[in-house]
């Protein structure tokens, strides 16, 4: 069987539009595609593969639990949920954890425990959820309406309701939405799809402030920014705010599917026995992986290295915008950066992440102005100024 680029339009539904290359084999930072060209890998899945491709923590954690057990179901727990699920509450300021596949099934649990916490506590009035504008919180329906961005969902007929959004930094016209019959705020302690957007201290500290005055939840999404993209093993742990709620995927499972809700022993008892669920939740092969995962980031050694890396990233950057004078701002925190674009290029984001896969370099965006890079947590510094080399070389192609 002939497997590339045209068999995609045969065989999937066309809700992505994916690239001609098909990687097929991957190393570290550096990705191998079907005709043996080699990228370096500043996407990294989305900020998924934490720790690269195929490391070797990883696929011995998962060689290891193959030849154990796959799957039980929830009617039995297994051991490698038990210890990840223990290290996670160990090291955050969660007591309980409830693992699912995904990001958004982890935001999907988020919200649903806080709806049924307030009704449980408060009464079926205190229903109201308040996001962020630009925010994203996954691709369920009920998600996807709290993210903030409505070309998501819009055109599949009536929302959830109760969920009002208002613009991120602005803590006046969040004061002016949040009530007593609200029972939960979602946000990103950065904001990730919306354009790598970082919180302003006083306005996270607002929100966590506000929402203690009004007894309403907060719930930090940090699907992206988790397990030591910002340099901590979570964001919020550098923001000095704590919350209630928190969601956790991507890069926990560096690579393999898994996502976790994370919350305090008080709020948590609200999902009783047969309130949420999910068949793979929990399901000991990712929980093996995303353990070691875990495990590895988890080193202050490994954390101190994403902020050195993230200034040498930073200083490449403004090196080349100094020669082309492209962007107008190069923004984020730890690995999760962006490269904004300036006038003369509005809305061409994705020119440079093309013209980057032409250089042998693979990039992302966040939406039409941000080039967005999300690289391995250990990427070499030497793979860092070669895959900034080939950035130069796509920047001076499109200058």
């Amino acid at each position: 069987m002939t497997v590339n680029r045209a068999l995609f339009d045969e065989v999937m539904v066309p809700n992505y539009n994916p690239s001609a290359v098909i990687p097929v084999r991957g190393e570290g930072s550096r990705v191998w595609d079907q005709q043996g060209k080699e990228f370096i890998d500043f996407a990294g899945g989305i900020a998924v593969n934490c720790l690269g491709h195929c490391h070797p923590a990883l696929v011995n954690a998962l060689k290891d639990q193959g030849e154990k057990i796959w799957h039980l179901s929830n009617i039995w727990t297994n051991e490698p949920a038990l210890r990840l699920a223990k290290k996670m509450t160990d090291n955050t300021f969660a007591d309980k954890v409830y693992f699912a596949n995904s990001g958004a099934e982890a935001n999907e649990a988020a919200l649903k425990l806080a709806r049924r916490w307030a009704i449980d506590v408060h009464g079926e009035h205190k229903s109201k959820i308040i996001s962020f504008n630009k925010g994203f919180h996954g691709r369920t329906f009920f998600t996807v309406t709290v993210g903030g961005q409505a070309a998501y969902s819009d055109g599949f007929g009536p929302k959830p309701g109760d969920v009002v959004h208002c613009d991120y930094n602005d803590l006046e016209s969040f004061k002016a939405l949040i009530d007593d019959n609200t029972c939960a705020v979602m946000m990103e302690p950065l904001q990730g799809e919306g354009g790598i957007i970082a919180p302003e201290q006083a306005f996270v500290e607002g929100v966590r402030e506000l929402c203690n005055q009004h007894n309403a939840l907060l719930i930090f999404d940090e699907v992206q920014t988790g397990v030591g993209r910002t340099g901590e093993l979570y964001a919020y742990q550098g923001l000095g705010v704590t919350p209630d709620i928190l969601s956790s995927a991507k890069a926990l499972g560096g690579g393999f599917p898994i996502g976790a809700m994370l919350t305090t022993a008080e709020i948590a008892q609200h999902l009783k026995p047969g309130t949420h669920g999910s068949t793979y939740g929990g399901n000991p092969l990712a929980c093996a992986v995303a353990e070691a995962a875990f495990d590895t980031v988890n080193d202050a050694k490994v954390l101190a290295g994403v902020k050195e890396k993230e200034a040498l990233f930073k200083s490449l950057l403004n090196d080349i915008n100094a020669k082309y004078d492209v962007f107008s701002e190069i923004r984020g925190k730890g690995l999760l950066l962006g490269a904004v674009v300036n006038d003369k290029f509005k809305g061409r984001a994705r020119e440079f992440l093309v013209a980057s896969m032409e250089q042998g370099l693979m990039s992302l965006v966040a939406g039409a102005d941000v080039v967005r890079f999300t690289p391995s947590l250990v990427i070499p510094e030497a793979d860092i100024r070669e895959g900034m080399a080939r950035f130069e070389k796509a920047v001076a192609s499109l200058v």
